[in-house]
């Protein structure tokens, strides 16, 4: 595993933003159907439950993709690997802008995501080469502020763009950023990074580790609930306060910039706090939310207030789970966080489908509820985890 001298000023300043920003763009690539449901069934001609899959399906080849490609592209120097990947996200957001159907839409983003899958795990892999070890932890969660980002700012703009320029010119803005991203990220990462081999042995060494199957699986409750509620949270939005994609957007805007300032104050207490205290209060702001929109369902002020709360703990609980699994294995983390990834988005694929089977028959209030329980079980599960090795890093 090679590291940049710690006299540096690379990675000090640089680096961990061109990561950060190439963050932002994945997220953006992969939530965007979230914001634009509503117009894709009605211009594609399909049903709400229909564009949903699209988050759904995605987040099953997302699963797969995460630890194939961590295995096939082990070997891969960090800055070719990560400035390849977001050229695919950059053309398949642009062909997504020119699919003539949905089918076409579908297959784009299902080849668009199996090489997307890669960004994030590296990205978190590469940033704990570039920093000292004691830093590691508030370098994590500041390149998975990008995530925050994608949610405060790319997620509404999304909503603004497609209410009013159509979901086409949003898929095209997204490419547009990911050619910034692009070029910042070939600028500044540093030539020469390369992480630990990937090989079936890690895989086993992986599985036999009781801390790090533990939080694979709050990973997988954690997201879970989470997207049952967010994927259909602008159709149900719509149909409990009778309110324009102007509301929703702000909704959207709200949960995403307390997102950010969540992974922000995160990021400044984990190296005190521990990783395991900080990721009680995340996952307990999370639960907080989501039980709020549950109960308030339909009294739009009091849904935005949930929506803050549970966004102060969104990015940045999953954040601390890249921490905690970078802990428990230091030698391993590029191979746990890819897998952590792979977990993350089997739970988006639960959230969603469950969240989607719901809204098809007609019970939107039981999503809020059914997200909640999620919620609660991942956070029972990580105060369990306080006996464990892992809760004294």
């Amino acid at each position: 595993m090679k590291n940049l001298p710690p006299e540096s000023p690379v990675h000090r300043r640089f680096a961990p933003t061109a990561l950060m920003f190439g963050n932002l763009v994945t997220g953006c690539s992969i939530l965007a159907p979230a914001g634009m449901l509503i117009e894709l069934a009605s211009d594609l001609h399909i049903t709400v439950h229909t564009a949903g899959l699209l988050v759904t399906f995605g987040a099953i080849v997302l699963c797969i993709g995460s630890p194939l490609t961590a295995w096939l592209t082990s070997r891969i120097e960090r800055r070719a690997l990560l400035t390849a990947t977001l050229a695919v996200l950059v053309l398949g957001n642009a062909a997504s802008a020119f699919a003539p159907n949905y089918a076409a839409l579908l297959v784009i983003r299902l080849i668009m995501l199996a090489v997307g899958a890669l960004y994030t795990p590296q990205a978190a892999g590469t940033a704990a080469l570039i920093v000292p070890v004691e830093k590691r932890g508030g370098t994590i969660a500041y390149v998975f502020l990008g995530w925050s980002l994608a949610a405060a700012v790319g997620l509404p703009l999304i909503t603004f763009l497609t209410s009013r320029y159509g979901w086409r010119a949003a898929y095209g803005g997204i490419s547009v950023i990911g050619m910034l991203s692009y070029a910042l990220l070939l600028w500044r990462l540093p030539r020469g990074l390369v992480g630990a081999l990937v090989d079936l042995k890690t895989w086993a060494d992986l599985g036999r580790n009781r801390v790090i199957v533990v939080l694979l699986g709050i990973t997988t409750l954690l997201m879970s609930g989470q997207f049952a509620v967010f994927t259909y949270m602008g159709p149900v939005l719509s149909r409990l306060t009778q309110l324009g994609p102007d509301a929703v957007g702000l909704v959207f805007a709200i949960y995403g910039v307390c997102g950010f300032l969540g992974i922000i104050a995160v990021s400044n207490i984990v190296d005190s706090w521990g990783p395991l205290r900080t990721s009680v209060l995340c996952i307990s702001l999370v639960l907080s939310g989501v039980a709020g929109w549950a109960l308030s369902a339909g009294v739009y002020p009091l849904m935005a207030v949930s929506a803050a709360i549970w966004g102060l703990g969104f990015a940045s609980s999953n954040s601390m789970q890249q921490v905690r699994l970078v802990a428990a294995a230091p030698p391993l983390a590029s191979a746990s966080v890819a897998l952590n990834t792979s977990f993350l988005y089997v739970g988006q694929a639960i959230g969603s489908g469950i969240g989607g089977a719901l809204y098809a028959h007609e019970l939107i209030y039981g999503i809020g509820y059914a997200g909640a329980a999620f919620v609660a079980l991942a956070l029972f599960t990580v105060i369990l985890t306080r006996n464990l090795s892992v809760a004294k890093s």
